[in-house]
């Protein structure tokens, strides 16, 4: 059993669900990105996704846009970015997936990218632009060398592809919780929560939903049918509005921590 799994049985097993924040990473800097790594671990992270910096980041909205530009700028490298994971590992035991685009895993080479990412300590990798019936040989490859392929499904995945990625998801799927790109809203839709049916009548795997979820409440509503929610923007949103202060680390970990406390109604 993978640890992706098995943090997954953890929380079975204590009856929560779980909480999986984004950050990008070289955002603002990739000091700061492995002690944010260590700091979501320390505040409740049951598992993080680490962002990959593209150029044409098509899946993603503004917020998460802006970060991979600045990492950018920063010249930050895949290899880089496994060095950071590789240090910060030796703090934490909080599983991490790498979320990329295939391009810049391609350019490194997808084997060297599989033994260099389990080296460092990665879990699994999710590639947002790879689809299952092209996905044969890389998911072969990770899961090789011990690493989780996960996949993404949406609203708009149709069910003979929701069974193909069924049929090579390892550790757990991943649920976009509408049609669109990635992005903080006000509101959840009831189009999650199909979803994540129509995933567990092709799947025994845990299913994480994620984009657009902001507020503790809709965290909450999440786990009423879903093993866990996945934090993105809104967290991205916050690194950039704090980017330049000395405490960034300390506040970004007191946000995060708030995404799993509701709200306190005053009684005055």
């Amino acid at each position: 059993m993978s640890r992706i799994r098995e943090t997954f049985a953890c929380l079975k097993r204590a009856c929560r669900g779980g909480f999986i924040p984004f950050i990008t990473a070289g955002d603002p800097d990739l000091a700061t990105t492995e002690r944010l790594l260590i700091e979501l671990a320390a505040v409740g992270a049951d598992i993080i996704e680490l962002g990959v910096p593209f150029s044409d980041p098509v899946a993603d909205g503004e917020t998460i846009q802006r970060a991979s530009e600045r990492a950018l700028r920063n010249g930050v490298t895949v290899r880089d970015i496994l060095t950071c994971v590789a240090h910060a590992k030796r703090h934490i035991d909080v599983p991490i997936v790498l979320f990329s685009y295939f391009n810049p895993l391609l350019s490194f080479g997808t084997d060297r990218l599989a033994n260099d990412a389990k080296e460092a300590g990665v879990d699994a990798v999710l590639v947002t632009d790879l689809i299952p019936e092209e996905a044969h040989t890389w998911t072969e490859t990770l899961i090789q060398f011990d690493l989780d392929p996960i996949f993404l499904v949406a609203p708009t995945t149709s069910d003979q592809r929701l069974k193909q990625i069924a049929r090579q998801a390892r550790g757990f799927i991943y649920a976009v919780s509408r049609a669109g790109v990635t992005g903080a809203r006000d509101e959840m839709t009831g189009d999650a929560e199909a979803l994540v049916k129509r995933v567990r009548s092709v799947s025994d795997l845990p299913v994480a939903v994620g984009f657009g979820i902001t507020t503790p409440e809709q965290v909450r509503q999440v786990w009423k049918f879903a093993e866990a929610a996945v934090i993105g923007s809104a967290i991205v949103c916050e690194i950039e509005r704090l980017s330049g202060e000395g405490d960034l680390v300390k506040q970004l970990g007191e946000f995060a921590r708030s995404l799993l406390r509701p709200k306190q109604v005053s009684s005055v």
